[in-house]
């Protein structure tokens, strides 16, 4: 198999591509993203609800952001600095879980798992996301409920949510 991609379409985020006859999309200048299981000390995780347009429905998930959008930093820096601007959130420590493909059929993407234990809101959000990611704080046990609920009014709820609890320990 060869190793040679093609460039089908450039958008100004994305690069639409073709290797070995199979099309799929890459970040222009974060392939990675940082994804945050941020725990409160009361057992609640924190979550972000955002409009998705190509969901077309609000998406309910981890705190998550790319790696290196705004200049250099690591993977670790790029889990608070998210978990600070999107929720307001800080925690004393993070540790990093796993890391995979977050779409493999159709992105390049790696995602990187971190979790973030003692999760207390320091502050609001950062300007550039207020009124954009709604904070939800839900106690652990009453996820599954709080879940259904929320796809019964129309939101879509990333999965990516309960592989983060699994990693993280919180079955």
């Amino acid at each position: 198999m060869s190793d040679k991609r093609e460039i089908l379409c450039e958008g100004r985020h994305m690069v639409f591509l073709c290797r070995n006859g199979w099309e799929y999309v890459e970040h222009r200048t974060a392939p990675e993203a940082a994804m945050i299981v941020a725990i409160t000390s009361r057992e609640e995780i924190v979550l972000a609800e955002e409009f998705r347009p190509p969901m077309n429905a609000p998406v309910v998930s981890l705190p998550a952001g790319l790696v290196g959008d705004e200049g250099p930093e690591d993977a670790i820096e790029a889990a608070r600095r998210e978990l600070r601007e999107e929720t307001g959130h800080e925690a004393p420590a993070f540790r990093r879980l796993a890391r995979g493909p977050g779409s493999a059929g159709q992105s390049s993407e790696m995602v990187t798992f971190f979790l973030a234990e003692g999760a207390v809101r320091v502050g609001s959000q950062a300007a550039h996301d207020v009124g954009k990611i709604r904070v939800h704080v839900v106690p652990i046990p009453e996820l599954p409920a709080w879940a259904r609920q929320r796809e019964d009014g129309g939101a879509v709820i990333d999965p990516k949510i309960w592989a983060g609890l699994y990693l993280a320990g919180r079955r």
